[in-house]
């Protein structure tokens, strides 16, 4: 009995290290503050390409196990992290879901969210934001470390006359409509956000949907999209593409809701001088919603009951075409077959 016990003990070796709950966030312009949750220790490697593998990475920190570290990373470049199980092997990606940008607003990642089926949204490939207005050249030559591939505007005709994109060679696709589209759901074209105006969103926005899929399934990223805060016609925009690749409504709608928290309204249009635009709808709304105090912060994206504004854009779609999956595929030509093979593509 007592040399069955010794194999036993042999035979179960280290404890595993299950990484969960991984994160990273900038702690300073030149460091990265990482954080996991596991049951046993963890080797944390630094590398500078999205997918990279152990031999394309140095180890920072080695049987790592109170689940965190400090990490001095190249602050021109955007760093990955590979979180590996030191007793199976097991690796878990992670990087910071916000690019940081002096002058940027709302430009984040939408990688590393888990799928029903348990993989994860590829990092490094599908990125969101505001306007990019107001970029200064250090967060042009860091956007471009990115290695964009193609960017498409959900902007208004008068939005990206009145803010062009700093971001220049990368190929470029914006499907034209005036801002009166959407001030329509508004009162005195003051910016009263809701879910009435996210209701409008699955029929205005599909044509530009369909560049997006397009886009993903030709594999023509890395892709950015943006409107000017990057929250609304965005956060639809990233609603649709997450459904997609099968990721559950809930980390949807905490995706939704980070733009409360990254968004920098100051740095997502250059002040408006409303003489300058007696007859322009959007420059009139925009100056206006510049001069209010209260929205140089940004507003929490739900109803005075705590609904989220996307809400309306979901109750639209199932009233109208009965589900997510339907309307991609009547809507925006996104078959069942084509989310199979996104998932392919943006998952692992």
């Amino acid at each position: 009995m007592k040399v069955l016990g010794l194999v036993i003990a042999c035979a179960a070796g280290p404890a595993p290290a299950t990484v969960t709950n991984a994160l990273a966030t900038r702690a300073a312009g030149d460091q990265v503050q990482l954080g996991w949750t596991a049951t046993g220790a963890v080797d944390v490697y630094l590398a500078y390409a999205p997918d990279a593998r152990i031999a394309d990475a140095v180890l920072v920190s080695g049987a790592d196990k109170d689940g965190k570290a400090l990490v001095r990373v190249d602050a021109t470049k955007r760093p990955y992290f590979l979180l590996r199980d030191a007793a199976d092997g097991a690796m878990t990606e992670v990087s910071e879901r916000i690019v940081p940008l002096a002058q940027g607003s709302n430009f984040r990642d939408i990688g590393g969210y888990a799928a029903a089926d348990g993989r994860h949204v590829r990092w490094g490939v599908i990125y969101r934001s505001g306007a990019s207005a107001m970029l200064t050249p250090d967060d042009v030559s860091k956007v471009n470390a990115l290695g964009l591939r193609n960017m498409v505007d959900l902007r208004s005709d008068e939005e990206r006359v009145l803010a062009p994109s700093k971001i220049d060679g990368v190929p470029y696709s914006a499907i034209g409509y005036s801002m009166t589209t959407l001030l329509a759901g508004m009162k005195n074209a003051a910016p009263q956000n809701g879910a009435t105006i996210y209701r409008g969103f699955p029929t205005m926005l599909a044509p530009q949907l369909r560049i997006v899929f397009d886009l993903l399934r030709r594999q023509q990223g890395p892709i950015e999209y943006n409107c000017s805060a990057g929250q609304d016609r965005t956060g639809f925009t990233t609603a649709m593409i997450l459904s997609a690749l099968g990721i559950p409504r809930e980390t949807i709608i905490q995706d939704y809701h980070l733009s409360t928290a990254y968004r920098q309204p100051q740095y997502e249009m250059p002040h408006i001088d409303l003489a300058r635009y007696p007859d322009n709808a959007a420059a009139q709304m925009f100056g206006r919603y510049q001069d209010n105090p209260a929205m140089r912060v940004a507003q929490p994206l739900k109803e005075a009951d705590g609904t989220p504004f996307l809400k309306g854009a979901f109750d639209e779609i199932e009233a109208k075409w009965g589900s997510v999956d339907a309307y991609l595929e009547q809507e925006v030509g996104v078959s069942a077959a084509d989310r199979a093979e996104l998932r392919r593509l943006y998952l692992h």
